[in-house]
């Protein structure tokens, strides 16, 4: 009953889709990210049971679709074995020359946010007091409350 209802979702599409370029005319919508996230895996991949495979494969506008994306956003994904343009020979150093003091400057201000809230929202207090006999810090009255 599932292979029989994915079967009918992927006409339903070809259908829809007919022979549009994307779901909603020239231009992709997040429609078409949605679809093509499903379909495009389902192309591709190697699966141990091929039938929701190849009743895709049956309609030649879905798989049209499919190449269509692939080539014009994954231009380096169409059997050529050169990574994306944006990362190309490129060092992690070369990309940004100052990515290690980001990442401690983050921190730092990641943990002092989190002492900020700490502190203001009394889940830490610092309070003052004297000192006790031999050098012991006097034991606050709640404090013994609790204890007993």
């Amino acid at each position: 009953q599932l292979y029989r209802e994915a079967r009918e979702c992927l006409t339903l599409l070809s259908q829809r889709l007919g022979s549009q370029k994307f779901f909603f005319g020239d231009s992709p919508a997040s429609l078409d990210a949605l679809v093509f996230s499903r379909l495009a895996p389902l192309l591709k991949a190697k699966l141990p049971n091929g039938k929701l495979q190849q009743h895709l494969k049956s309609l030649q506008n879905l798989c049209n679709y499919c190449t269509s994306i692939l080539s014009l956003y994954f231009p380096w994904d169409g059997g050529e074995s050169r990574p994306p343009p944006h990362s190309a020979g490129l060092g992690e150093a070369e990309e940004d020359p100052h990515k290690r003091r980001n990442q401690l400057l983050s921190v730092l201000v990641g943990l002092a946010a989190m002492l900020g809230y700490a502190f203001l929202s009394g889940i830490v207090s610092i309070q003052r007091g004297g000192v006790g006999p031999a050098g012991r810090q006097p034991v606050a009255l709640e404090e013994e409350e609790e204890e007993e």
